[in-house]
């Protein structure tokens, strides 16, 4: 992952089939990307980048977006209703955070995220 700007940048963000898309505010660039071991992300496979929740915009699709919760019902899973991809999620270790599917950002190559950190999801704080 070397080489990634820790610049905060502003990005779009869009699902498979084009009817959703978000644009989101990462305050640490593209370096914040991370990936996660938590029941729901490592079925889901990709990494994420951090946003600001009060800074991503749905600005097509809303009402094609699908929200799945479970358990505490803090995360929320956003993905699109007619291709089912996830495109972001409210986080539960910080619901003032969302992670970006790095895979849906316009212009980036998931390449480029080779060695993506990993979360320790599994053994969460809030489910001690």
């Amino acid at each position: 992952m070397t080489g990634l700007s820790e610049t905060p940048e502003t990005r779009r963000a869009r699902c498979h089939c084009g009817a959703v898309v978000i644009e989101a505010f990462l305050p640490h660039g593209l370096a914040s990307a991370s990936r996660c071991d938590c029941s729901i992300c490592r079925r889901r496979g990709p990494g994420a980048v951090t946003a600001l929740t009060a800074r991503v915009r749905v600005l097509q699709g809303a009402d094609n977006l699908g929200l799945y919760t479970w358990g505490t019902h803090t995360a929320k899973h956003y993905f699109c209703r007619t291709c089912g991809i996830y495109t972001h999620h409210q986080r539960r270790s910080d619901p003032a955070e969302c992670g970006i599917n790095i895979g849906c950002l316009d212009g980036i190559d998931p390449r480029d995220f080779a060695a993506i950190p990993w979360t320790d999801g599994i053994n969460h704080s809030c489910d001690r």
